[in-house]
């Protein structure tokens, strides 16, 4: 039968026989934002290190402000993955559909030790603490006027954690902090974080310090006030968060809040790993570091 249908040149339908399979041996992973530099580092790792285990990744980007578990509900019925990825997402969008999927599953850069879920697992940064740096890096230099360049709090629990980060420093260290006048919301990427340093500079130009809850966003609102006439770090200082290699290169080199994106992609993929083989999930909090560089220096 197979030299025949070798002889009439027939060859084997991959999707047909994974229509046929109750698994294929991929992994699905579910990526929330398509702009996001943290994610495509991880996706490097992911994918070097699942290759190396046997199990293909299937790669699905959505927009920020889409809803990962929906999509994934969508998706495994189709693809038949061993396991989800899912690098981002909040705790509403899975304590609203989870339930649907009993395939082990791995939050990346969220943390899900306290939903109900035993087929969840999590790894994260604290990202409270992560902000909290931040700030007290700045103030630490003498900082007293700083702005802040973050996302939407409503679909976005990694920008909510920040904020409440940012808001414990501020209270801490008995600085003055008005959202209206200090806080402007941006999507994590180049273009929309510049649109947001210039609202800044249009409500009230007098801070002499920037934090912006992505390196993207850094570098997005350092182009901005260098349009403005403000030079950084001179004027404004700026610090950023993730630790892209990227900031490196720049011209100041960005200091940042740096967090691992190779070690987080490699502990959620073990992670799943061990959710598959064995039955167990498991909660990691990664720690974070400050890198000091040269776009943040103290107040004259």
């Amino acid at each position: 039968i197979l030299r025949a249908a070798e002889e009439c040149g027939f060859h084997l339908n991959a999707n047909a026989k994974q229509l046929k399979q109750q698994h294929s041996n991929s992994i699905l992973v579910i990526c929330k934002g398509r702009a996001n530099e943290l994610f495509d580092s991880m996706l490097i790792t992911l994918q070097t290190k699942a290759a190396q285990a046997g199990y293909p990744l299937i790669v699905d980007y959505i927009d920020e402000s889409e809803n990962v578990v929906q999509r994934a509900v969508r998706l495994c019925p189709e693809k038949k993955p061993l396991g989800v990825v899912f690098l981002g997402g909040n705790r509403e969008e899975f304590l609203g559909d989870f339930e649907k999927i009993a395939l082990p599953c791995v939050l990346v850069t969220g943390r899900a030790e306290d939903l109900p879920f035993e087929n969840l697992s999590s790894v994260s940064s604290d990202d409270v603490q992560a902000a909290r740096m931040a700030i007290d890096y700045l103030v630490g230099l003498g900082h007293r006027k700083i702005a802040v360049v973050g996302g939407n709090r409503s679909y976005s629990d990694i920008t909510l954690q920040r904020y409440q980060g940012c808001l414990q420093a501020f209270e801490a260290h008995g600085i003055d902090f008005a959202e209206e006048r200090d806080y402007v919301t941006a999507r994590y990427t180049y273009a929309d974080a510049y649109r947001a340093a210039k609202e800044l500079l249009e409500r009230d130009d007098s801070f002499t310090a920037l934090f912006a809850m992505s390196d993207v966003m850094a570098i997005g609102a350092i182009r901005a006030l260098r349009d403005a006439g403000k030079r950084v770090p001179e004027d404004v200082s700026v610090i950023g968060l993730d630790g892209l290699e990227i900031g490196s290169y720049l011209v100041p080199r960005l200091s940042t809040v740096a967090q691992s994106a190779e070690n987080l992609a490699k502990q959620s993929l073990e992670l799943l790993m061990d959710s598959i083989r064995n039955k167990k999930c498991a909660h990691k909090i990664l720690p974070v570091t400050i890198e000091q560089r040269e776009s943040a220096i103290a107040v004259e």
